[in-house]
Order: C-alpha cells, then sequence, then structure tokens
C-alpha cells in the first residue's frame, strides 16, 4: 500500500524525474572536475552524429551516450541517470517537436558543449515555420551563449552561421567542407560515402606547414552523412583525440534500426532509410540515390508526417524531383502522396507511379509481383512502417 516506505509521494512525477537527473549531472564529479556533457541536436542526423561522436570519443574515454534516439523529456533524464562514477563524457541528444522543447531539455543537462547538426523543415506542424525551428533549435546556442560556453559549428551551413553570429559571447569551434578542406569521393561500385579531410576540425597544421590528409571510408551510405563525418572528427580533435584513430574509429562503424543501411536480399539491393523523413532529408536522400551507381533504381516512398498546411506542397515536390531524376519506377505510400500525384500529373514525364494506401498492400503487391536485379530506395516516415515491406524484397 502507500504506507511504503520505499515510495516517496511527489507532485509531478515527469518534473521530479528531471529534477533528480539534473541534479544527478551536476554532482558527478571526474577527476576532480565537475563532468563534461555534450549536447546535441537538429532536424537531420542528429542520431547518427551522436553514435559517431559517441565511437570516437569511446577511443580514448568512457562514454555514457543517449541510447538510440530517447531524446525527449523522458528520453534526456533517463540518459543523465546513467552517469556512472566511470563516465568520463557524455554525449546526450535532444530532439523537438515544439517551441521550448529545447529550452526545457538544456536546462537538464546543463551542456558544457552543444552541436546543432542543421536546421530544416520538420515537426513544421508543431514549430510553425523554418524560423520556428530555427528559434527552437537555437535554444541550445542560447544556453550556452548565457553561460560562455562552446559549439561547433557547421560552416558550411549559412543558416547555422547566422544563428551563432547572434549569441556573441558563445565560443566557436568551425568545421564543414569549406573549413577542413575536405572533399567526397564516388568510389566505382561502392554506395558507401569515402571523404578525404585535411586537418579534421582545427588542427595546428604540422610542422613543416603541410596538412596531414586522411581518407575515411565509412559504412554510411549518402553523401549527406559528410556533415555528421566531419562533426564527429571536429569533437573527436578538440578533445584530443588522435586523428588517425578518430578515423579508423568512424571507418568501423556500422548503422544500424533502419538508418541508410545498405540490405542485399537474394534478389536485389535495398538502401533502408525508413526511420524518418522530412522534406530536407527525402530530397537528400533521392538526390544521392540518383548518384549512385547501382543498376535498376526503384524508389519506394511513404508519406511525409506533421507538415501541417505545407504537406501537398512538400509532397509535389518530392514526387517532381523523383521525376525529374528518372527512376525506373515509383511506388508511394499513403494518402498525401496519392494526392501529390493527382495534383502533379502534367509535371511527371509519364514516369511509372504505383500509389498504395499502405505499407502491408505494398507489401502483398511485391509478393505476387516479386522484384528481381533491383536496386531499391526505401525512405517514409515513421509511421508508414515501410520496414513490414523488406521480407517481399
Amino acid at each position: 500500500g502507500s504506507d511504503d516506505p520505499r515510495l516517496i509521494k511527489v507532485e509531478d512525477t515527469l518534473k521530479t524525474l528531471q529534477e533528480l537527473a539534473r541534479w544527478h549531472r551536476s554532482m558527478t564529479i571526474v577527476d576532480g572536475k565537475p563532468l563534461t556533457v555534450i549536447a546535441l541536436t537538429g532536424t537531420n542526423g542528429k542520431t547518427t552524429t551522436k553514435e559517431l561522436i559517441r565511437e570516437v570519443l569511446s577511443v580514448k574515454y568512457r562514454v555514457t551516450a543517449t541510447e538510440g534516439n530517447l531524446n525527449n523529456s523522458i528520453g534526456v533524464p533517463l540518459t543523465l541517470l546513467k552517469i556512472n562514477p566511470q563516465t568520463q563524457l557524455a554525449v546526450v541528444e535532444m530532439g523537438a517537436s515544439h517551441p521550448g522543447d529545447i529550452k526545457e531539455l538544456v536546462d537538464i543537462a546543463l551542456p558544457n558543449y552543444g552541436l546543432i547538426t542543421n536546421v530544416g523543415k520538420a515537426h513544421l506542424q508543431g514549430f510553425g515555420s523554418l524560423e520556428g525551428v530555427m528559434a527552437t533549435k537555437g535554444e541550445l546556442y542560447d544556453n550556452l551563449n548565457e553561460y560562455r560556453k562552446i559549439a561547433f559549428v557547421n560552416v558550411d551551413n549559412p543558416y547555422l552561421v547566422q544563428m551563432a553570429s547572434t549569441r556573441e559571447r558563445m565560443q566557436l569551434v568551425p568545421y564543414g567542407t569549406s573549413n577542413d578542406g575536405a572533399k567526397i569521393v564516388i568510389e566505382e561500385g561502392s554506395p558507401f560515402l569515402t571523404m578525404i579531410v585535411s586537418n579534421p576540425c582545427y588542427t595546428a597544421v604540422e610542422e613543416n606547414g603541410e596538412p596531414e590528409w586522411f581518407t575515411v571510408r565509412t559504412n554510411l551510405i549518402g553523401s549527406y552523412n559528410s556533415d555528421n563525418v566531419l562533426a564527429a572528427l571536429c569533437v573527436a580533435t578538440y578533445m584530443n583525440v588522435p586523428a588517425t584513430d578518430a578515423v579508423a574509429a568512424i571507418s568501423e562503424y556500422v548503422p544500424s534500426n533502419n538508418r541508410s543501411q545498405l540490405t542485399k536480399t537474394e534478389r536485389n539491393s535495398l538502401v533502408v532509410d525508413a526511420y524518418n523523413a522530412n522534406p530536407t532529408s527525402m530530397k537528400a536522400a533521392i538526390e544521392n540515390f540518383a548518384q549512385l551507381n547501382m543498376p535498376s533504381k526503384v524508389l519506394v516512398l511513404g508519406d511525409m508526417l506533421e507538415l501541417g498546411k505545407d504537406s501537398l506542397m512538400e509532397h509535389i515536390g518530392v514526387v517532381k524531383l523523383a521525376a525529374d531524376k528518372g527512376f525506373e519506377q515509383i511506388y508511394l505510400v499513403g494518402g498525401e502522396f496519392a494526392q501529390a500525384v493527382a495534383a502533379a500529373q502534367g509535371d511527371l514525364h509519364g514516369t511509372q507511379v504505383h500509389l498504395f494506401e499502405d505499407s502491408i498492400t505494398l507489401k502483398e503487391h511485391f509478393m505476387e509481383k516479386p522484384l528481381s536485379g533491383c536496386s531499391v530506395l526505401i525512405k517514409g516516415s515513421r509511421g508508414k512502417r515501410l520496414e513490414r515491406i523488406i521480407e517481399a524484397l
């Protein structure tokens, strides 16, 4: 009963969980100094970047990091409560779907360093506009600015540069292709991202003035992952992880849970990116897939959810882009895409577009009419459950 001495009554269980997490984070001392926390957020690439940062820092430190994407008002406190006396660095991912969400989380995690991967059109229903997204993600910069902390900033991204420049007390560590002399290399027959990077982040140039160049071979599909790789190299270099070790850690990392995975079945090659989708990530995935050196390309796309009043326009944009790239066949799942196809009919250049209500009916279609010898990109919002069709391919 309620007389159990192990039970403590509180007004609000969520608030208490958050307060406990903040207290635990504040009380953790590492080698005589308060624990260092790196917080990251962004529209796309949060989880991949967090995983890469975890990998590169784990070369040298004992790292506690967000598991999966436990990145909300419950997930962040749970991550902080996993910090133990052995933890030397904590890497905390933060998600947001409404204004104020990031402020709430940084006030619990009290970050020493922050990183926004990018800002783009996602959860427009909750934010109202791209400006709303920038303001909310910017709550991380606000916190770093207030406490004179440090942000790792992708200087290739004009939105982030603009956001950082208005917060003058925040210290800035730059990364990006322009900053690191990084180049993307297309390797014959490989869908995986390979980069050549000089001096990750801002490391001192070698004695003789010649920068050192590193080739980074990844198991990540898509040139859009280059930003995520550079972010991890920047953080690693700043935290004194030797560049060669950081590069090796990135090369060994294999993504899981339907994020840009290459899967070969008995009949087809699949690029599975069915974890989530918004207009920015959808366009990047389609453009990247168009560049890959793979045979008989087929698109399987699911509706992008939570776009509010912009939904039809954004879906039409994706349908037109897919048609322009000349894929052999395009399979679309969901009512948003059905409306978009009806509206964009004249612009599809006679591309074969197949519409399906949900992933189950598409799976049944592939069971009856199997694809063979194709390369298939599978991309859609979490709610569309596109991973269901994989076994039919």
